[in-house]
């Protein structure tokens, strides 16, 4: 989704609020890791953002299978869709266990159209979200296997970076390889090989649910990053 920490920071801000004010937060809730946080046909006046863990964000086909369209972090808005219609048209499921706080979106969009800088923030989101999207068709037309992984690291990696969450070169990895085959558009045979093959070369180490950047600068390489 590519929305920067800050927009979540900013509105649990707003929803402590002045005395009297009418509070923005709709409550918090706890989905537990495999669950469905979202529905692509449901309804709500209110927009949901990740507080605590991972979760993805998907389309899914009447056969079962689906594409990945992004991985949601701490403070990333569950659907900007959402933000401005009822319903996001995408399914959202929980990789681990995580927290969401929901405001109401009425009370949002006051808040965004009085609120200069928080505006700024979630068009810049808005922008990042379409530019990832962007890249996510070039990973699926045009670049190789070994491209599409390097760069999805890399990303997930600054995200979590701008977020606080990368702890020198580590960070958390609670993906699976049918995560990554469903971001990335290869089988999870194809991804196991190639996450071996990066292990292998020195260039990433992933051990119990951590992934640890070893070669950076060969990482992006091999993503054409560089």
């Amino acid at each position: 989704m590519g929305l920067c920490a800050a927009v979540g920071r900013k509105l649990q801000t707003e929803a402590g609020g002045a005395p009297g004010s009418p509070p923005l937060d709709a409550g918090t809730q706890t989905i537990s890791a495999r669950r469905t946080i979202c529905h692509p046909n449901e309804r709500s006046e209110f927009v949901p953002i990740v507080c605590q863990g991972w979760a993805a964000l998907s389309v899914a086909m009447p056969d079962g299978r689906r594409q990945i369209l992004s991985f949601l972090l701490p403070g990333d808005i569950v659907s900007m869709a959402g933000f401005f219609g009822p319903m996001s048209g995408r399914i959202v499921e929980a990789i681990t266990d995580v927290t969401v706080r929901s405001f109401k979106r009425s009370d949002l969009q006051a808040l965004l159209f009085k609120d200069t800088a928080l505006f700024e923030t979630v068009m810049k989101a808005w922008l990042e979200e379409e530019e990832r999207g962007i890249q996510l068709a070039v990973d699926l037309g045009r670049r190789t296997a070994n491209e599409r992984l390097a760069r999805l690291i890399l990303n997930l990696a600054d995200r979590l970076a701008k977020r606080g969450k990368l702890h020198g070169q580590s960070m958390e990895f609670p993906l699976r390889q049918h995560h990554i085959a469903d971001a990335s558009g290869l089988t999870p045979v194809h991804v196991s090989k190639v996450l071996g093959e990066f292990q292998r070369a020195g260039l990433i180490e992933i051990n119990n649910r951590a992934l640890t950047i070893i070669d950076a600068v060969a990482l992006r390489r091999t993503g054409g990053m560089l």
